[in-house]
């Protein structure tokens, strides 16, 4: 079973463009998410899955010098685009990342890859009851649950958010959710890049923390917020827009 993390990661982001190429501790965020994803154990290869628009040539760019895989793909039809990708990459079992998310855990992910192996779920993620700070969101599945719900569903929404058509249906698919031992002040910790606010944080976090250690995790996050409570009101009154 040949397990990929598929990182949906365009330039063209509607309330921040370019961020995944803006620079944090020397470094773009889409490289430092790439960083964390390779410690992974559980996932055997990495695979960005862009646009064919022009401006995405720079992510396309990053991948060649990572040494990682690149698939270019519709825009707006990203379960097309992902989907594809992981058929280019002959993956099993798609671990499914989004590129606004620069302080993925990788200790979570195979948390989560080993409940997906061990059990007989079609879905297994960490987001369908929010024990997690948002942007440790990690949802994974086969690539022959996508290429069904790819078939079964020509709604816009479910053809851009790659997910939504499996986990709005429970009588089809076997739904499991992973949560976290975090004290409950910490599930609403909003660890996602989606405005200059939630970047300020992104950046603030790894100009305390990875210079020490790279490989900071999860802990080492709470850790950080324990001690530094200031940075919560960073970016707490952004709102995560809805997906329908």
């Amino acid at each position: 079973m040949k397990t990929v993390a598929i990182v949906q990661a365009r330039m063209s982001s509607s309330r921040l463009p370019g961020k995944i190429m803006r620079p944090v501790v020397g470094k773009p965020l889409l490289e430092l998410l790439v960083e964390r994803l390779k410690r992974a154990r559980r996932v055997d290869e990495v695979v960005i899955a862009t646009t064919t628009n022009d401006g995405d040539d720079l992510v396309e760019s990053l991948t060649q010098r990572l040494g990682i895989g690149c698939f270019r793909g519709s825009e707006h039809d990203v379960l097309d685009r992902v989907r594809r990708a992981a058929r280019a990459a002959q993956a099993d079992v798609i671990v499914e990342i989004t590129g606004d998310c620069p302080l993925i855990d990788f200790e979570v992910i195979d948390d989560l890859v080993d409940v997906y192996q061990r059990n007989d779920y079609d879905y297994v993620a960490n987001i369908l009851r929010r024990t997690y700070p948002r942007g440790l969101d990690t949802q994974v599945f086969a690539t022959s649950v996508l290429e069904e719900v790819a078939r079964l569903t020509n709604d816009p929404a479910d053809h851009e958010h790659v997910s939504l058509y499996i986990y709005e249906h429970p009588e089809r698919f076997k739904l499991h959710n992973v949560e976290s031992s975090l004290p409950k002040e910490f599930w609403d910790l909003r660890l996602t890049v989606d405005t200059a606010e939630d970047f300020e944080l992104i950046r603030r976090i790894y100009e305390e923390l990875y210079s020490v250690n790279p490989a900071f995790t999860l802990k080492d996050l709470i850790d950080l917020f324990q001690r530094q409570p200031e940075l919560r009101g960073i970016n707490q009154h952004i709102r995560q827009k809805a997906v329908r």
